[in-house]
């Protein structure tokens, strides 16, 4: 069990609220609650915390618009909370940096279960040595969440980050866009996969040049692969 993790919660409905303190106080993890998303943004320049869920339609300043001022300075693990469970909602919260999205009414035990899991990844990827690889004129650093090339660093999301660290590290392994939002965002995806074509897409005009001596290849009908030339 996560004794001490810190979470910030920010959601209007009080109701919503006072369920998550019940299920997530009782698993040792220690909740700061806001009800508007301006003051979510104040807590995060205020205080570190291990996990942040945001609901969509919050006043002042809305889920999605938190979500991406955070992911401008921050790694920290997102999660949505919201009804709104059209597939291109979240596929919209995915491309601006959620890691995980979850649908009102939700399932306590559910949620519980999400937030032990995306700790636990967190602390996997915080805690290893090995999460520096390098290959060709491409170094990738999980540890300070850095991508370079030639020595310059590039202007990757989080996300994105750790999907590239992934394949190169995987690399000239074929895998499917399902087997990657199990790998790499840590759960079984139900719905569309445009997501992993949307890292990938923004991967290539990053990061790729015809001189690099690698690329990330498109196999029709399959997936991906981290191809070194």
């Amino acid at each position: 069990m996560d004794k001490q993790k810190k979470i910030l919660i920010a959601d209007d409905d009080k109701n919503i609220c006072e369920i998550l303190d019940m299920y997530l106080s009782n698993e040792g993890y220690v909740l700061t609650f806001c009800h508007d998303g301006s003051c979510a943004l104040d807590e995060i320049k205020r205080d570190e915390y291990d996990l942040v869920m945001l609901d969509v339609m919050m006043p002042v300043i809305n889920g999605w618009e938190v979500c991406k001022i955070i992911r401008k300075n921050s790694s920290v693990p997102i999660i949505m909370i919201t009804a709104r469970d059209m597939v291109d909602d979240k596929v919209q919260g995915f491309e601006i940096g959620a890691d995980d999205y979850i649908v009102k009414p939700f399932e306590p035990r559910e949620v519980v279960a999400r937030v032990k899991a995306r700790l636990r990844q967190q602390g996997v990827i915080s805690c290893k040595n090995e999460n520096m690889i390098s290959v060709g004129n491409l170094s990738v650093d999980l540890n300070k969440y850095e991508a370079c090339i030639n020595g310059k660093k590039v202007e990757l999301k989080p996300k994105e980050l750790q999907l590239l660290f992934f394949l190169l590290n995987n690399k000239n392994i074929v895998f499917s866009r399902d087997q990657l939002l199990e790998k790499v965002w840590g759960y079984d995806f139900v719905g569309d996969t445009r997501t992993v074509d949307v890292h990938v897409k923004s991967l290539r005009q990053k990061t790729e040049s015809p001189d690099s001596g690698w690329e990330i290849v498109t196999i029709w009908g399959v997936g991906y692969k981290f191809e070194v030339k």
